[in-house]
């Protein structure tokens, strides 16, 4: 079920905006910012900085944001209508992707004042907030083994640690810090003690806050954070002390929803792509399409990828209506993902070496793809997820 092609489009949400409002509105951006934009940045490291000024404007980057604080009131429903549609156009959706979850995650259980202190600004596009700062080199996935502490000192919080794969570190204003603020009370809850802390990183003390940029297969700009003595004050303290792998987890759910539509938005990337090249070239007297070898991988790929489709739905809609979807929002992600990827390896192979040449944009979006089946949680913890929180079965790790 696309939002190019199914009755969704045409719902409306409590707002009055529909799918398809929000659709149009992010196509009216992407069709500004071509495959060659995001070609040229690939080959030189650059960062997006028009196309997320221009994204902001449109109020795509606010979706989430409730209409109070200058935002749209929508939901992930809406906002993964957006990052679907930046994917589909050959570009990718992770710069601005954070920024709609992690302010879903103040709206949610920021303070009254945090909310209008920021949101606001953030929504009217005068603060970034696009980093989440949580893995840590020694821990991983596991993320009860956080060693990052901040530590009460009259009306301040200091924090040190060391994080890794902070994404967008060097480009935001603010960023969401989980550090630990004491140590769990009960045993079997080691997520307990665990804390989040809105962080203002403009004009820091370069020695309090170090980067190490990470150089990766594809154009991703994720970093190493060293905290030193950085000292925050109180109200950066989101919600409750203590509760920050509450509100954690209900940010990455949407997030799992957001990833989960730009893998679709990628699927359908190399959908068309694969098709077209498909229809037209010519071997040994007929198109290559006609090739069981070649349209059987695509046709297979694009079934799952529809699967994959519905389930984001689904686990959209039971996040917006503050239903538990941690199942439905992990078992969409990986099912897209493997359906993105395997539209991937088709396309290529479809292409053949001209897959390989950088002026077809494959090889671009092959890179990019990749990092779905690894990140933001990898296949194998939502299949612990699912054994274990779904089907019962024993915990395994």
């Amino acid at each position: 079920m696309s939002t190019q092609n199914s009755t969704a489009t045409s719902s409306t949400s409590s707002s009055g905006v529909t799918l398809d409002e929000v659709l149009q509105a992010a196509k009216a951006v992407t069709s500004r910012y071509p495959e060659s934009y995001y070609d040229e940045l690939d080959r030189t490291g650059g960062y997006p900085h028009e196309f997320i000024k221009d994204a902001m404007a449109a109020g795509l980057g606010a979706i989430m944001v409730p209409a109070e604080y200058g935002g749209m009131g929508l939901g992930v429903r809406e906002a993964s209508v957006v990052t679907e549609e930046i994917h589909r156009s050959g570009g990718s959706g992770s710069m601005l992707h954070g920024q709609m979850f992690m302010m879903g995650i103040l709206a949610r259980h920021g303070s009254e004042e945090q909310k209008r202190r920021v949101l606001t600004e953030v929504a009217a596009g005068r603060v970034r907030l696009q980093s989440f700062s949580v893995t840590e080199p020694n821990a991983g996935t596991d993320t009860s083994k956080i060693t990052t502490r901040a530590t009460r000192e009259g009306n301040q919080w200091v924090i040190n640690g060391q994080k890794v794969w902070t994404s967008r570190a060097a480009h935001t204003d603010m960023l969401i810090v989980l550090a630990r603020t004491r140590p769990p009370k009960d045993p079997a809850k080691p997520f307990d003690g665990l804390s989040c802390f809105l962080v203002d990183v403009r004009g820091v003390d370069p020695k309090q806050f170090q980067l190490r940029k990470i150089d990766v297969i594809f154009n991703h700009h994720t970093y190493e954070v060293f905290y030193d003595n950085l000292r925050v004050p109180e109200n950066a303290l989101i919600g409750e002390e203590g509760k920050g792998f509450k509100y954690l987890l209900d940010g990455l759910n949407a997030e799992r929803v957001l990833i989960t539509s730009e893998c679709i938005g990628d699927g359908r990337w190399f959908v068309d792509k694969a098709v077209k090249y498909a229809n037209e070239r010519v071997i040994f007297g007929k198109q290559i399409g006609a090739n069981q070898g070649v349209s059987f991988p695509i046709a297979r790929g694009y079934a799952h990828l529809e699967a994959a489709d519905a389930l984001r739905w689904k686990a959209a809609e039971m996040f917006d209506r503050h239903e538990n979807c941690g199942a439905e929002a992990n078992m969409a992600k990986m099912l897209a993902s493997e359906a993105s990827w395997e539209l991937a390896n088709a396309c290529m192979q479809t292409h053949g070496g001209f897959g390989l040449a950088r002026e077809y944009g494959i090889e671009r979006r092959f890179r990019e793809n990749r990092v779905f089946q690894i990140a933001p949680i990898s296949t194998n913890m939502v299949l612990n997820y699912i054994s274990q929180h779904v089907l019962k079965m024993p915990r395994s790790y």
